[in-house]
């Protein structure tokens, strides 16, 4: 007790003899080594975690890399920090780190395991046999495997996960207590450290993550909603594509069966609203449902991304995406013009191999190349690196900056090899950037080694300067090669989470082993087909429209309701900012006016984030300040009712004398005509005759009878219906 006493005040002592305990004598056979065998338990009971010493300035004076990213600097720190005064080789047992972590001497982080653990003895071990680093020939963890990969489960049903760890050399080891488990959905199943799953009584597919010494595995499990469902349920889908055909196997397996067809127009309305964000004409709907043809969706969807606005409402998307934005009065010209190169791009539908080619590559003068605006955005290291992966890759490496990523086999020496592909970037000061070139000399220093380092995409070669070559065309080799794991799949991902609400991985931007696809086979066979033909967006998004599963009714069935991961059903949601205005000023017949950007007619066509409109803030427009989809905020709130409620502005387009009320009452059309004009202005079809019975009797009741014309478009304008697609 002396000695523990003298070790909590940090001197080192080293009795004769070591306390009381279990007898654990070192192994001949195998010396152990600290980053195999010591550093996994001491991530797993969370010594170096974010809320322990793993925190940027440690805890208590005694501080570890966060999730062992420096095993170095781990060791140093155990067993030569304080002239060794955690580890004690002649009375293991009286080590101040395995005196804290079994509670015998006050420790902030409280009791981490106890004496008789395998932990305590594999520690102590250790130390007994002179806390070895290791040797250079020692084997190296190369994956782990989780066993079973796969599995369906009953509500209440247990699961043992095993984990196996593969070395270098070839050998395995059971690592199934030491390694780290999360479950990805609670409320679906919960596991316990140790491995051991249980299923809840929530239905549906979800996953368990283990993580073992940064290196992950996923174990796909699910409760399957039913599995009594007659084959009959499949019987009015039939698969168009490979889209169709993985879907429906994914259904078949969770026990889900699809909602009917949308109506045709439903579809048109959504394939209208998602393509091009514009709502169809009255003329366009009428023709649309009049058409008997069995291949009209097609054709319309061939129409749709053959119409201008495709480019002008896609060029804004991604304008949101890179960032570009009107920094000062002085820029606004650089903006627009990159506004218009966007456009451009997709009016030509430019694969979208060169589409990244053109942006992360481009070199010369900004009036030749206005995508170069692009880098007044990128005026750093991080910033070239972070919106690089986030936008083209789908990853989120910004926690690598600093240390190695927690959730990816990415180290913070990956992040800066990265970086290196900018070093000899030559570009102006952020925000007057006017060429961009490639210097002869830079390189980039890890900072936390102090080294420099080369060139090096994720899992790719790595590469030695050479005069006269721009680095960022190898990084751009490795991003577009058809082999690349990332590249396909991130754009797949994001445009499937476009045109159905919600990423085969959510967020869609956010691709990591620990947040896996519902359903993997799909995004695979997306990302292969979209390589095959080149990189082809147009081929891409025909792919995705033309499916059935795009042409599923967004009303749930009794055996799809619970489920929102497998498309079983259209999601709704509400339309974007920019859209909905546009689609209200379709409605009203009253254009949208715009101070700063008087020239645009539309939303849509806004270049950048600069007009001043407090509909388009309030219904939740990006202010572009980082590449995420999300500051498009499409969730619906209080504010956004009250305006449509409420608004004068709102108010005084309905009752405008030059809109399409006031047009409809002065030629003087019968009641029922007009009652099916607004609603196909709209929600894009006709009123169901409940509807226009009683839409004729209010209004042929009321006068004056342009008033009720009036509230009945103020009521449709606020409709779900009107502000959702479905």
């Amino acid at each position: 007790m002396i000695a523990a006493a003298w070790l909590a005040l940090g001197w080192c002592i080293a009795p004769a003899a070591a306390a009381e305990g279990p007898a654990v004598t070192a192994s001949p056979e195998r010396p152990l080594n600290f980053t195999n065998d010591v550093l996994p338990l001491l991530t797993k009971h969370g010594c170096n975690s974010g809320g322990c010493h793993g925190r940027g300035s440690g805890q208590n004076g005694f501080k570890l890399s966060l999730l062992a990213f420096d095993p170095a600097a781990d060791y140093a720190a155990l067993a030569d920090e304080g002239l060794g005064r955690r580890v004690s080789w002649t009375a293991p047992d009286e080590s101040l780190m395995l005196l804290k972590a079994t509670g015998q001497v006050a420790h902030g982080g409280g009791v981490r395991f106890e004496r008789e653990s395998s932990a305590y003895q594999l520690l102590r071990q250790w130390i007994a046999q002179g806390t070895p680093w290791g040797n250079e020939n020692d084997p190296a963890l190369a994956r782990i495997a989780v066993e079973p990969p796969e599995r369906l489960l009953s509500p209440g049903e247990t699961l043992p996960l095993r984990v196996t760890a593969h070395y270098s050399d070839g050998s395995t080891r059971d690592v199934t207590a030491t390694a780290e488990y999360f479950s990805q959905q609670p409320a679906h199943l919960e596991v316990s450290g140790e491995g051991q799953v249980r299923a809840l009584d929530q239905r549906g597919d979800a996953a368990i993550t283990v993580r073992y010494m940064g290196i992950v595995a996923i174990a796909r499990l699910a409760i399957p909603y039913r599995q009594d469902l007659p084959e009959q349920v499949y019987a009015d889908f039939q698969p168009k594509s490979f889209v169709d055909q993985l879907a429906l196997e994914k259904w078949r397996k969770l026990g889900l069966a699809p909602s009917p067809a949308a109506s045709d127009a439903e579809f048109l309305r959504r394939a209208f609203l998602d393509s091009i964000g514009t709502l169809p004409t009255p003329q366009e709907t009428r023709e649309f449902l009049a058409d008997a043809s069995p291949d009209k969706r097609d054709r319309l969807v061939d129409r749709l991304l053959d119409r201008p606005e495709y480019a002008v409402f896609w060029g804004q998307k991604w304008g949101d995406i890179l960032r570009n934005k009107q920094l000062d009065g002085a820029q606004k010209d650089n903006s627009v013009k990159f506004s218009a190169w966007l456009r451009a791009a997709f009016a030509q539908n430019m694969p979208f191999d060169k589409f990244t080619r053109e942006l992360i590559a481009v070199t010369g003068k900004l009036e030749d190349h206005p995508q170069m605006d692009w880098y007044r955005q990128l005026n750093s290291s991080q910033n070239r690196v972070e919106d690089t992966c986030q936008v083209f890759l789908g990853m989120r490496v910004s926690c690598a900056n600093c240390h190695n990523h927690p959730f990816e086999r990415i180290s913070q020496n990956d992040y800066w090899q990265f970086a290196a592909f900018f070093a000899r970037v030559d570009a102006m000061p952020y925000g007057t950037v006017k060429t961009v070139g490639v210097k002869d000399e830079g390189e980039l220093a890890n900072p936390r080694t102090g080294q420099n380092v080369l060139p090096k995409a994720f899992g790719g070669a790595e590469y030695a300067y050479v005069k006269g070559e721009d680095p960022r065309q190898k990084l751009v080799d490795w991003l577009v090669a058809k082999d690349n794991p990332y590249f396909a799949r991130a754009i797949c991902n994001r445009l499937w989470g476009h045109y159905f609400k919600r990423g085969l991985v959510e967020a869609v931007d956010d691709l990591r082993a620990t947040n896996p696809p519902t359903n993997p086979a799909l995004l695979a066979a997306l990302a292969a087909d979209f390589v095959e033909h080149g990189f082809d967006l147009k081929h891409l998004t025909k792919t995705i429209l033309k499916s059935r599963v795009y042409g599923l009714s967004s009303l749930p069935t009794a055996d799809n309701a619970a489920d929102r991961r497998n498309y079983a059903r259209h999601y709704p949601q509400r339309l974007p900012p920019h859209v909905l205005l546009d689609a209200i000023s379709a409605a009203t017949g009253v254009p949208a006016k715009f101070n700063q950007f008087a020239e645009a007619k539309r939303a849509i066509e806004l270049p950048n984030e600069a007009e001043q409109s407090d509909f388009l803030d309030i219904f939740g427009r990006s202010r572009r300040d980082t590449p995420c989809v999300c500051e498009t905020r499409v969730e619906p709130n209080l504010s956004q009712v009250l305006y449509l409620m409420f608004s004068p502005e709102l108010q005084r387009d309905i009752a405008s004398p030059e809109g399409a009320v006031a047009k409809l009452i002065k030629e003087n059309k019968p009641t029922a005509e007009i009652v099916e004009e607004l609603y196909l202005r709209t929600v894009c079809r006709p009123p169901t005759a409940d509807e226009l019975k009683d839409a004729v009797a209010l209004i042929d009741a009321t006068e004056p009878r342009q008033a009720a014309v009036e509230d009945l478009l103020w009521v449709l304008l606020n409709s779900k219906e009107f502000v959702f697609n479905r």
